[in-house]
């Protein structure tokens, strides 16, 4: 794996990803469907400009088509813009200053890291503080830039995402289709769409400000605007293991 983390506009970074992919030697009809996923990265930085309620429905009729085992369409979603998302923010944020507990209703990671996947998180971690400007020893930096995640990243409007408690792992997979093709789906607006797992670090504010029932857990959510193209964060995205690293070919 390459540590070099990317620091360049996406563009830029879409161009020298696509010169290091395979040609396929066949028409690929498709293709700003590749130009979507290797331009996608995840903004922290929005401009205050809203979207349109029109366009956010436009997302969620072109994600509805996400696949999904036997059809069942697990989804439920939250869209937050104006009054009802800095209600959110405020809540989650004091949940979060006042020390309430911040587990999750279900495991987002192992309970214990282990490589390689520790070095990756930690690359990714120095990576993004870097590009933020905060140092190493600058807890109090680091604790401002979690808390805007519970911000959404300044983003005019949010999604939290919401599961039948009863769903198995196979229907996580399916979520998680789901939420990316409404990312891919922003990308083709125009827009950002950066999924995040912080917003549902706090499921009993939601569970309590959103009456929803303990039948639904909540995921998380995602951040959703037009990204601020002068700011340096946006510009940080960390590399990717090789395909022959993750990857076995048999006859």
């Amino acid at each position: 794996m390459n540590d070099t983390l990317t620091m360049m506009p996406p563009a830029d970074a879409a161009m020298q990803r696509r010169r290091a992919l395979t040609d396929p030697g066949v028409p690929r009809p498709g293709a700003d469907i590749e130009e979507a996923v290797l331009m996608r990265r995840s903004i922290r930085a929005f401009l205050p400009k809203p979207v349109p309620e029109t366009l956010i429905r436009r997302l969620l009729e072109v994600a509805r088509w996400a696949p999904s085992g036997s059809n069942i369409q697990p989804w439920r979603v939250h869209v937050l813009t104006g009054k009802s998302q800095q209600a959110y923010t405020d809540a989650l944020t004091a949940a979060a200053r006042g020390g309430e507990p911040r587990a999750m209703e279900y495991n987002y990671y192992a309970p214990k890291w282990r490589e390689p996947y520790l070095a990756r998180r930690r690359a990714c971690g120095f990576g993004l503080y870097g590009a933020m400007g905060i140092a190493r020893d600058d807890m109090a930096g680091r604790t401002r830039a979690q808390e805007r995640n519970y911000q959404f990243f300044g983003a005019p409007a949010g999604m939290l995402f919401w599961i039948p408690s009863d769903l198995e792992h196979g229907s996580w997979l399916d979520y998680g289709m789901f939420i990316h093709t409404i990312v891919l789906a922003a990308y083709g607006c125009g827009l950002a769409a950066t999924a995040q797992g912080a917003l549902g670090e706090c499921p009993h504010v939601a569970h309590k400000m959103f009456d929803v029932g303990s039948d639904w857990k909540l995921i998380g959510g995602l951040s959703l605007g037009w990204p601020d193209p002068d700011a340096a964060v946006n510009l940080f995205q960390p590399d990717r293991i090789e395909v022959d690293e993750f990857t076995t070919w048999l006859d």
